[in-house]
């Protein structure tokens, strides 16, 4: 194989949760007097934490970003995940092969927070092929499209970075891999959700793929 490691991102890449919270945000922000449609809120948000774009909301809502309204979204969206949440299509079955292949050098690399992150692993059946190595950018110095969470990971496993694969579905992502100093694979389905094919190429992916089950032969054969 032509890496040591793998990192994922979770949302999008591992599980298709990013219609659901953006289905949860963008109800929340209408009802906050923000009436921005659902594919608005996506193209926005996409890759992002609401924290991060506190600013954008308050001034669209004339209200405060209050630690009560994010514990509300907190609580609705992980209601809608516990509810609905599937993984990506092909992406546990290409986490067993890539964990075996690699003696289980892999880690989930989000910006989410953690609760959510290994609340989602459980879910899909993935959380004991990661084990420990689940890292947030909640609890990085910075979060993404700062490359922390992906040197920690890197870090974590025992890997330079220049040795490890990440595997993204967002500008924002990219970004923070290729700011790491990872090779970064673009995952562009198509469909809501993901960045475009272009835009991940153009973020940095060094390479661009559509289906998940394909990720372990594309990563070649191990050497």
């Amino acid at each position: 194989m032509n890496f040591e490691a793998i990192l994922f991102d979770c949302d999008g890449v591992l599980v298709d949760s990013e219609p659901l919270t953006n289905g949860v945000l963008c109800a929340m922000l209408n009802e906050a007097g923000w009436a921005i449609s659902p594919e608005a809120c996506m193209d926005t948000f996409i890759g992002k934490t609401v924290r991060s774009e506190a600013a954008r909301i308050e001034a669209h809502t004339g209200q405060p970003l209050t630690d009560a309204w994010m514990a509300a979204f907190y609580a609705r969206r992980n209601a809608e995940i516990e509810r609905h949440l599937q993984p990506i299509a092909g992406a546990v079955e290409a986490v067993r092969a890539l964990h075996r292949l690699l003696g289980g050098r892999i880690a989930c690399a989000s910006g989410a927070d953690r609760f959510k992150v290994e609340m989602q692993l459980r879910q899909v059946g993935l959380a004991e092929l990661f084990g420990g190595h689940v890292f947030s950018g909640h609890e990085m110095p910075a979060t993404k499209p700062a490359p922390d969470v992906y040197l920690a990971a890197a870090a974590a496993l025992g890997v330079p970075p220049a040795r490890c694969l990440v595997v993204e579905d967002t500008v924002t992502g990219v970004t923070a891999g290729v700011a790491a100093g990872a090779t970064v694979w673009g995952y562009a389905p198509g469909g809501a959700g993901h960045g475009s094919a272009a835009a991940l190429r153009a973020a940095g992916a060094s390479a661009i793929f559509a289906d998940m089950a394909l990720l372990p032969h594309l990563c070649g054969p191990v050497g």
